[in-house]
């Protein structure tokens, strides 16, 4: 169940994150999963090194969405570029 959860909990934040995002993310319902798992593993990595989380704590569902605009901001720079 920990698998599904985290894919369910990841679409969400990620179709969030792309509703907050503004400008047209043409990103397919894979890659918005993808979008908000990582996301939430980029926050939870930068709150242990800034000392918000724990070690080995998740981030929440805000922090989740913010590390997923994070990762969309850095994506669209990137997909620009090319």
């Amino acid at each position: 169940m920990g698998i599904i959860s985290m894919i369910v909990v990841g679409f969400i934040v990620g179709l969030l994150a792309r509703a907050i995002m503004p400008g047209d993310q043409k990103l397919g319902w894979i890659l918005t999963t993808v979008l908000g798992i990582v996301g939430s593993i980029v926050t939870g990595y930068l709150g242990a090194a800034l000392g918000i989380y724990e070690p080995g704590q998740g981030a929440g569902w805000i922090g989740s969405i913010v590390g997923a605009l994070i990762v969309l901001g850095v994506y669209g720079l990137i997909a620009k570029r090319s």
